[in-house]
């Protein structure tokens, strides 16, 4: 907003901060674990369509690692789960019991072995098929047997909801179905399902993706890519720790959808927080930064991402209207645009 016209007080303590003018004050206190360091605040500033600029130091408790949610800890060997849809709800596998969970080699282990080799790739005609005892799992998907199962579409090798239509994953073969993990949501036969709204539960998912890969692989590019095999989005991830506090009255979340917020609730009163990452974005569709995008398809440094061509273009907007939510200034760095991604 535009500076009064009369002079503007600010005020920073420890646990609030306080901006006056005349006879208004519009204060904001914050919650009990998160506090500020007030002789960190500087660069204060006024830019015309922004606002006021402040950069000042938070405090606080660093969030239980046990918080984050992947799918390689959440399956475990002899337990027993039900797998749904999670658009609809619709049981998708019931009472399924693996006797063996593993995690599959990167999707390019048969081009890598063809550099080891100084022999014909002896995996060339090989594939990796799960018997119906075993869970394999992938990046972004998971393969299952399907012996019993009736979601395979006779049309094509998309596997679909047969309550909601919705997209499930792909048949790689007779036997075996891939399910992307932004698609299904799994839970132990003794639980229950419990609705997440859609947008929250995708930038969840995608984000704990991206910020297992960085620490597992020092991978901090992604390409995200569609079952149609066009690339949709170029990510890049910046950090996974940074802490983001709003204020609930005028919150972009309320309108825009916020990452992770079935997991890390906003705190109660005034202001919500959220331990976020933040990443910067450049869109593919109609053939859009297309010189960026076949640069980073050869890039080895480049990680490759597959989901659900319509799940990349739900991402594509939870990305646009985070951006937009920024202040102009804020929104572009280095010709990318900017997202502060809560998880």
């Amino acid at each position: 907003a535009d500076p009064p016209s009369s002079a503007l007080d600010i005020s920073v303590a420890t646990d609030h901060l306080a901006a006056r003018s005349g006879k208004s004050c519009v204060a904001a206190a914050l919650p009990a674990e998160v506090s500020l360091a007030p002789s960190s605040t500087r660069g204060l500033h006024h830019l015309p369509g922004d606002g006021l600029h402040l950069r000042m130091r938070l405090r606080c408790p660093l969030p239980p690692t046990d918080l984050v949610y992947t799918l390689k800890e959440s399956l475990k060997p002899q337990k027993s789960y039900v797998f749904y849809c999670q658009s609809c709800g619709d049981v998708i596998v019931k009472d399924r019991k693996f006797l063996r969970v593993l995690p599959l080699p990167s999707e390019n282990w048969s081009a890598l072995v063809e550099e080891w080799c100084c022999h014909p790739n002896p995996f060339a005609k090989s594939t990796l098929h799960p018997q119906h005892d075993d869970c394999f799992l992938g990046d972004t998907f998971f393969l299952l047997n399907s012996r019993d199962e009736p979601h395979k579409s006779k049309e094509n090798t998309r596997v679909i909801c047969k309550r909601c239509k919705a997209m499930l994953g792909e048949t790689v073969s007779a036997d075996t179905i891939k399910y992307y993990i932004t698609e299904v949501l799994i839970r132990p036969s003794e639980g229950s399902f419990t609705q997440t709204p859609r947008s929250q539960f995708v930038q969840r998912t995608i984000a704990q993706c991206l910020v297992e890969l960085s620490s597992a692989k020092s991978t901090f590019r992604f390409t995200i890519k569609g079952d149609d095999g066009k690339s949709y989005i170029l990510i890049w991830l910046l950090n996974s720790d940074t802490l983001l506090v709003e204020s609930l009255g005028s919150s972009s979340s309320n309108s825009v959808f916020t990452l992770f917020g079935d997991v890390f609730t906003p705190s109660s009163g005034p202001l919500g927080t959220w331990n976020a990452v933040k990443v910067l974005y450049q869109p593919c569709i109609k053939n859009r930064n297309k010189d960026l995008a076949d640069a980073w398809e050869d890039d080895i440094g480049v990680h490759p991402l597959k989901f659900p061509s319509e799940t990349c273009m739900e991402l594509l907007l939870v990305l646009s209207m985070s951006s937009i939510s920024l202040p102009p200034s804020l929104r572009c760095m280095n010709s990318f645009q900017v997202r502060n991604s809560c998880d």
